[in-house]
């Protein structure tokens, strides 16, 4: 099944170097909870609900991580079904756990911001605590940042994504 999984552009370049993400890993994919909050939709959009959802939790993971670059990045991976855990957490009806390691050869794409939307990212990411909360100008800033679309990568231009934007590891 298909899975999104939220990580940040250092955790991208540990997955390179290991060629493998470790588990057990929150994730977002089309669940049966999802699919009944959403009475109409086809799969490819309730696949982008579940990676907008990956995206958000991106934004926490980049709370966490004050020197990381202000970059969403999602992957998107094929995992199998009996690996999946359907556990909702944070109320996300897309929200699922990952109970195995997701070898880089599962990854089908990454998702991950342009430059052009560093500067609302790194709000979305200032504000995503007082958002969580219940502020609603916060989460008025946090949804700004899904106003930016994540770039689509190919599984074989992740190796060059992560050295291009990752120039204070090398």
């Amino acid at each position: 099944m298909r899975v999104y999984l939220p990580i940040t552009l250092a955790l991208l370049a540990d997955v390179l170097a290991q060629g493998e993400l470790k588990s057990p890993r929150n994730a977002f994919a089309v669940t049966p909870t999802l699919r009944e909050a959403y009475s109409s939709g086809d799969e490819e959009e309730l696949e982008y609900v579940a990676m907008l959802a990956a995206a958000r939790e991106s934004v926490r993971m980049l709370a966490a991580a004050p020197d990381a670059p202000r970059r969403r990045v999602v992957l998107a991976a094929d995992v199998p079904e009996a690996d999946v855990t359907w556990i909702a957490y944070d109320d996300d009806p897309a929200a699922v756990v990952i109970g195995t390691v997701v070898p880089l050869s599962s990854i089908a794409s990454g998702h991950v911001d342009d430059e052009g939307a560093l500067a609302d990212i790194a709000a979305a990411v200032s504000a995503s605590a007082a958002a969580d909360a219940g502020d609603e100008d916060a989460q008025f800033t946090v949804d700004g940042a899904e106003g930016h679309e994540l770039g689509w990568y190919a599984t074989q231009e992740l190796a060059d994504l992560g050295l291009d934007l990752l120039p204070w590891m090398l």
